[in-house]
């Protein structure tokens, strides 16, 4: 039995996948407009490589001293 309901459940996963569930139920080579409605995909899609940059680096100001009893949080010297 066991292997029954296994056998089920990967045919029913196997079948959930498809490409007009993909498509929005329009079918290969369609897509959803904006209103619903099933519209032609216009020719090949390409990608353009994402170029890596280093990221920024954050600098403290200086002169943001607080008096004794506080720390710098949140934009503005606040009491412990």
């Amino acid at each position: 039995m066991k292997y029954v309901f296994a056998a089920a459940l990967v045919a029913s996963t196997v079948a959930g996948f498809s490409a007009a569930n993909a498509a929005g139920g329009c079918g290969p080579g369609f897509h959803r407009g904006p209103y619903g409605g099933c519209r032609p995909n216009r020719g090949v899609v390409v990608v353009a490589p994402r170029v890596m940059e280093r990221p920024g680096v954050v600098v403290m100001p200086r002169g943001r001293i607080c008096p004794r009893g506080f720390s710098w949080r949140y934009g503005r010297c606040r009491p412990f």
